[in-house]
């Protein structure tokens, strides 16, 4: 299954990012914890001209524990700083002011040496659809000042957004890349719904989740539907199998496959199969 999308907007908003990254001192990527390595956008290290970065591990609450520290760990030995949050409950967002002046302590000292201590440090915040890029920010401002939503590809147009704490945040649209080379990022992604889901086949799609969590965490599979799960089942049987157990069957009693795939990816994006990562963390 190979994953392109790349409509319009994306371009513009690549253009808007290139265009805008010498306005600010530092960018603030955020990044899905479940998919840590296939939410970030390959792209972003060349468009923001190695500018200081605080990556955003969001939606720590529905990661497995032990990859999220794995991944922090990792971030940080790459030379970024790392804040682990979730947007849903506002944990972990409280430290974001302090975690942006640590990154900066020499862009402050500058200032404070050339008699502007109270010039505002300015952060360009980025991620791709749907990793709570907007949420975030409206949690460290204090209000709704970003549109946020479950679907991708809301926010369009770049916005100046106060933080307090003499910081500023440009808000920008999410950013996808032309192709997903690895086969595995374009599935995680359709997973987590970064990508439309009207662009992938619903039951290939719940079949290859099937697998994912057969190999990775297949409690997952039994706990919340109740089948049996073993190491050399193929992903349509036990979509099927979830789709027999759940009642959902269409005339002649055959399982409806693209409800069941629908309803697992919904489980999986709320919370409901667990605490799962699906990218696996790089030995550091």
């Amino acid at each position: 299954m190979t994953v392109q999308w790349f409509p319009g907007h994306m371009a513009r908003a690549r253009r808007m990012v290139s265009e805008n990254v010498k306005l600010v001192d530092a960018v603030c990527e955020v990044v899905d914890a479940r998919v840590p390595r296939s939410s970030r956008n390959p792209e972003v290290e060349e468009l923001t001209a190695g500018k200081p970065r605080l990556i955003i591990l969001n939606r720590v609450d529905q990661a497995d524990p032990a990859m999220t520290k794995r991944w922090s760990r990792a971030f940080r030995e790459s030379g970024a700083e790392v804040l682990e949050t979730d947007c849903r409950s506002g944990k972990g967002v409280g430290a974001f002011s302090g975690a942006i002046r640590k990154l900066l302590q020499e862009k402050l000292a500058a200032n404070a040496a050339r008699g502007q201590a109270g010039k505002p440090l300015r952060v360009m915040v980025l991620g791709i659809p749907n990793v709570g890029k907007s949420s975030f920010i409206n949690r460290v401002a204090g209000r709704r000042a970003a549109e946020a939503s479950d679907r991708p590809g809301v926010t369009r147009g770049k916005q100046w957004i106060s933080a307090g704490g003499g910081v500023e945040l440009l808000d920008t649209p999410g950013l996808l890349w032309p192709r997903f080379e690895d086969k595995s990022v374009g599935e995680n992604l359709a997973f987590t719904g970064a990508v439309r889901d009207e662009i992938l086949d619903a039951e290939t799609l719940g079949a290859r989740l099937c697998e994912r969590l057969r190999d990775l965490y297949p409690q997952a599979l039994t706990g919340r539907y109740g089948i049996e799960v073993t190491p050399d089942r193929p992903g349509f049987e036990l979509l099927e199998q979830c789709a027999r157990r759940r009642g959902f069957l269409v005339s002649g009693g055959e399982p409806d496959l693209e409800r069941m795939a629908k309803v697992m990816l919904d489980e999986l994006r709320g919370g409901k199969l667990g605490r799962v990562t699906l990218d696996g963390a790089p030995e550091v």
